[in-house]
């Protein structure tokens, strides 16, 4: 789960660390991910995993910081400690290189951040574990989102997909990692339905 499916059409900026807007929280949904893009033997596939945290990205009002900096070497100890929410190696080197570095956090504090982003956040019990595949408006899953989580609003939010299928949810934060607005450039691809696929082994 290494490619970061950026898919937001501007030029991105070359930035020094700390040098942001917000903060941009990526939960992906796992069973497209196994489905699409996984490789043979990913960790991350064998176990049924719902929504996990693809990243916590700075983001400027329209584009994104990067080359920010090599950054510290990660430890296993940490490394072990990211894996419950972002099951795969690979992904949190990748994710610390090319996003953590630029939040101009230390990787601890910045791990401490990803946690805290994505523990704020409740996830309706129907995303936990389907055994079927669920086919849904993009609006009926911001909603149930929403239901859980009053802070967000509509304009916070946005659902990504693959063809028909849910990819992941997007949920922007201000540097507190307090529920805000997306940039202009943050909104809704997906058609009219999303389909989810199962989560299992």
């Amino acid at each position: 789960m290494v490619a970061c499916w950026l898919s937001l059409n501007s030029v991105a900026h070359a930035d020094a660390p700390g040098r942001f807007d917000y903060y941009l929280l990526s939960l992906s949904w796992s069973p497209q991910y196994c489905a699409s893009e996984a490789r043979p033997g990913d960790s991350q596939c064998r176990r049924p995993y719902g929504f996990v945290v693809h990243g916590l990205w700075p983001q400027h009002e329209r584009g994104w910081p990067k080359d920010c900096g090599q950054g510290e070497w990660l430890s296993e100890a940490l490394i072990a400690r990211m894996l419950p929410i972002m099951p795969s190696r690979p992904l949190i080197l990748h994710a610390w290189k090319k996003h953590g570095v630029c939040s101009g956090l230390g990787a601890e504090r910045y791990f401490d951040a990803v946690e805290r982003a994505y523990h704020g956040v409740r996830i309706p019990a129907r995303y936990a574990a389907p055994r079927d595949y669920l086919s849904l408006a993009p609006a009926t899953l911001e909603a149930d989102f929403r239901a859980l989580n009053p802070a967000l609003k509509p304009e916070m939010l946005a659902v990504q997909c693959s063809g028909n299928y849910l990819r992941e949810l997007r949920i922007c934060l201000d540097r507190q990692l307090q529920p805000r607005a997306c940039g202009p450039e943050v909104r809704d691809r997906c058609g009219k339905q999303a389909v989810l696929r199962p989560s299992r082994p």
